[in-house]
């Protein structure tokens, strides 16, 4: 399977393409079984919450089969390559288990972030940008509505902090987030096995969950095969690593 021209034109625009029923329902289950299974066995250590939050929950199951399948066994993996390039995707061995669970109070907004920058609890050394080709995301639980703990997304900021990197270069992401004007947001709505390819660069992040059910969600993070060598390339022109888009790319901007 492979994306069509309007998914690539939705990507090359807005950072991001939406892929509704990627993920059988079987594969969903299965992920949230052992997920479930894990939590009801184990419980959650409150001293390890807000590494959980910031990394993943249930880390013994990171490079379970039930969650590495949802990428390497379903329709996702060749819609990503049709995008990056065939054999062009370092094989994903692990992915992040992303539970948001509801809050008594009124639900915080979304704040936008660029993956890879360091924190005190996520595990990316003090002074490096860990960053990386694409997200992928797979919802395994239906959001139909918003401030649910919904996937935000500030669409076509890609292209907003490619040219403030341009300008101020890559390595000022060290510094903080770009001082850019942003876009209205978007919360990402769907149904489990849904899932969303988002370019490395978009400005996203998390809405508080003010609904009544835990929000259950797997990223994982692709990187090219050549990505070390275009580690800081790639964020100065953010569709170095991205074969599959170069026609969207290059094409007339009213052929697009």
């Amino acid at each position: 399977m492979e994306l069509d021209e309007t998914q690539k034109q939705r990507l090359y625009e807005d950072g991001y393409v939406h892929l509704p029923g990627v993920v059988p329902r079987e594969r969903v289950d299965a992920a949230l079984r052992a997920i479930n299974a894990s939590l009801g066995s184990q419980g959650i250590d409150p001293a390890k919450l807000t590494t959980f939050r910031a990394q993943t929950y249930t880390p013994e199951l990171r490079t379970a089969p039930e969650i590495t399948g949802l990428l390497n066994e379903t329709p996702l993996w060749s819609l990503a390559e049709s995008a990056i390039g065939p054999g062009e995707i370092k094989p994903v061995t692990g992915g992040q288990i992303a539970l948001r669970f509801p809050v008594m109070d009124t639900p915080p907004e979304p704040r936008p972030h660029i993956d890879g920058m360091y924190t005190p609890t996520n595990g990316v050394p003090k002074g490096t940008i860990a960053n990386f080709t694409a997200l992928v995301g797979v919802l395994l639980s239906d959001l139909p509505g918003t401030h649910a703990g919904n996937f935000t997304v500030w669409p076509g900021t890609h292209h907003l902090y490619e040219r403030y990197f341009r300008e101020q270069g890559p390595q000022a992401l060290l510094e903080g987030m770009p001082p850019v004007d942003l876009p209205e947001p978007v919360q990402v709505t769907g149904r489990a096995g849904d899932a969303v390819l988002v370019h490395y660069q978009l400005a996203h992040g998390i809405a508080g969950n003010g609904s009544p059910h835990i929000r259950y969600a797997i990223f994982f993070r692709l990187h090219h095969v050549n990505h070390e060598s275009l580690h800081w390339e790639c964020m100065t022109d953010i569709w170095q690593e991205w074969a599959g888009m170069r026609d969207i790319v290059h094409a007339p901007a009213g052929a697009r």
